[in-house]
């Protein structure tokens, strides 16, 4: 319990960071592709969608437990990067989980109207 905290600490705090890159411009933007741009207050909800759609597609498609899975999302300067970090005893199949990160991302793109380009996804699988 007091892991997952830690590690939920961890990534709030790295998003948080990663929004403060010392751009003097009004509202943070979404790196989706195609000129698209999304307010802040539109990728946060985007963001925590797509981070609870990744944890639920990959605890039911897999037998991994939501509570022992890691994940960090972010974008900017023209990526959007997704970590996923899972203890170093659990066996991974690398493809599957790559293949259901890109499905929860298409599926949240489409359910948000947005359009992120396959071109910038940079996808990180991790053991801890």
């Amino acid at each position: 319990m007091i892991k997952q905290a830690i590690i939920s600490g961890v990534v709030c705090s790295s998003i948080l960071l990663a929004g403060c890159n010392g751009s003097e411009s009004e509202e943070q933007v979404l790196a989706v592709g195609n000129d698209q741009k999304i307010a802040a207050s539109e990728q946060s909800k985007i963001l925590s969608e797509l981070q609870d759609e990744i944890i639920t597609s990959i605890s039911e498609q897999t037998a991994i437990e939501e509570d022992v899975i890691s994940i960090m999302l972010g974008s900017g300067a023209g990526s959007f990067d997704v970590s996923v970090g899972f203890p170093k005893k659990l066996k991974v199949d690398k493809k599957l989980i790559e293949q259901i990160i890109e499905d929860s991302i298409k599926k949240v793109a489409e359910s948000e109207n947005v359009t992120i380009s396959e071109e910038i996804i940079n996808i990180k699988i991790e053991k801890y």
